[in-house]
């Protein structure tokens, strides 16, 4: 009997987290794509509702700010960041980091935890995936070459590295008696 119930919860734990990385990943390309001008742009969102913007100037922002500080010469464009003597980057909707988001979202809200527990790790879990996104960026305006002969992109060496912390993370986190008397040793 106990064997049917923890795969019960293993079972609804899997398509809970299936549902909600879906949802929260292509309601993110959704609202972009309601956020371009083009075939279903609302105005209202992009000028008033637009997170995805917010997200982008945020990131842009605090990295040129950073670079600043450390005595480099950076400016921000809509959504570009220069750094004078280095090189300019673009950061387009790839790179902000929401299909990460995604999955790190669902999986914490969909495992079976406490609410606090669960509130505490997602937006400390979240602003850590975004604070390493600007590491990403300040080191990409710095030193990344875009030469065309390159076999691996900087987005794939930033998610393979972003994944690996995750699921480290997530490991402690599921693993963790403090918060999951369940908890394996």
């Amino acid at each position: 009997m106990q064997i049917g119930i923890k795969n019960n919860i293993a079972l609804w734990f899997s398509i809970k987290f299936v549902v909600l990385f879906l949802a929260f990943y292509y309601f993110n390309i959704l609202y972009f794509g309601l956020t371009s001008p083009g075939n279903n742009y609302s105005t209202f969102l992009d000028q008033h509702l637009n997170y995805i913007d917010w997200l982008r100037s945020g990131l842009l922002s605090i990295s040129c700010a950073l670079l600043n500080l450390m005595g480099f010469t950076a400016i921000v464009g809509e959504n570009q960041l220069l750094v004078t003597g280095h090189t300019i980057i673009e950061l387009i909707y790839t790179c902000l980091g929401l299909g990460v988001m995604s999955f790190f979202a669902a999986f914490v809200i969909a495992y079976p935890k406490k609410l606090k527990p669960k509130l505490l790790f997602l937006f400390s879990g979240l602003f850590c995936i975004q604070l390493l996104n600007i590491i990403r960026l300040m080191l990409l305006a710095l030193y990344w070459n875009r030469s065309k002969s390159r076999i691996i992109d900087h987005h794939i060496i930033f998610d393979v590295i972003i994944y690996i912390l995750i699921i480290i993370a997530l490991y402690k986190w599921v693993n963790n008696k403090a918060t999951n008397p369940d908890a394996a040793n």
